[in-house]
């Protein structure tokens, strides 16, 4: 259980950061500026942001229709979700 509170701080600060990111890019698109590369944003989706990243999405109407970027994103928030639900199987 000591595990658990890093664990969800950890996970809500990559969530954040992602957030950020994606709004940063939406900002630096709209301005002509220079983009965050796609593999940055799908990496911060992988190592736990799936959540923030779907959110962002959304939010900002970033990358929604972006091929194959949206197909991966999806993919790597079906892994997650998988991954939640087997834990909390075998935690039940």
């Amino acid at each position: 259980m000591m595990i658990a509170i890093p664990l969800l701080l950890a996970l809500v600060a990559i969530n954040l950061l992602t957030v950020l990111t994606f709004a940063h890019d939406k900002g630096a698109a709209i301005r002509g500026e220079r983009r965050i590369h796609e593999s940055t944003l799908l990496r911060l989706a992988a190592i736990g942001g799936s959540p923030g990243a779907l959110w962002a999405r959304q939010r900002y109407r970033h990358k929604t229709r972006k091929q194959p970027f949206a197909t991966y994103l999806d993919l790597i928030a079906m892994v997650h979700a998988g991954l939640a639900v087997g834990l909390a199987t075998l935690l039940i």
